[in-house]
């Protein structure tokens, strides 16, 4: 690896309302401020509000493209700054931190940018292990 800092490849999303209703559904997340327009402007939200879960999923996705096939994603860790919504278009970007020259694992600080402003909602860190020679790929 050169002293150049590697990038991320962006990994992006515009998750609607279906998506959130389905979202919910699938990691039991009933909660009405991420389906119900009106219950979620009565606690004072712009309207339903993208799940902590699904930020989490796009930080795998970006972690685990990076790391590409046979790589391992170890960890993934990130905090909600602001809420995204329904329609926002989300886009999770990094950078390499670290590398770790005796175990191979690489360290991304990662970040989630959503709307047309581009405002950080999220911002977080993996930890990715990449294929060792004689791993097997997966087809």
């Amino acid at each position: 690896m050169t002293d150049q800092v590697q990038s991320v490849q962006p990994v992006e999303l515009t998750p609607d309302a279906v998506t959130l209703l389905r979202f919910g559904a699938v990691t039991r997340n009933a909660h009405r401020i991420h389906y119900d327009t009106e219950f979620a402007r009565s606690e004072g939200l712009a309207g339903p509000v993208v799940m902590a879960q699904l930020h989490g999923c796009l930080f795998h996705r970006a972690a685990a493209e990076f790391v590409g096939p046979g790589g391992r994603v170890r960890e993934v860790s990130w905090q909600n700054r602001t809420p995204a919504y329904a329609g926002d278009r989300l886009v999770v970007t990094g950078e390499v931190r670290s590398v770790d020259p005796a175990g191979g694992e690489i360290t991304l600080d990662l970040v989630e940018r959503c709307g047309p402003e581009g405002v950080v909602c999220c911002r977080g860190h993996a930890v990715v292990i990449p294929p060792q020679d004689g791993d097997v790929v997966p087809l």
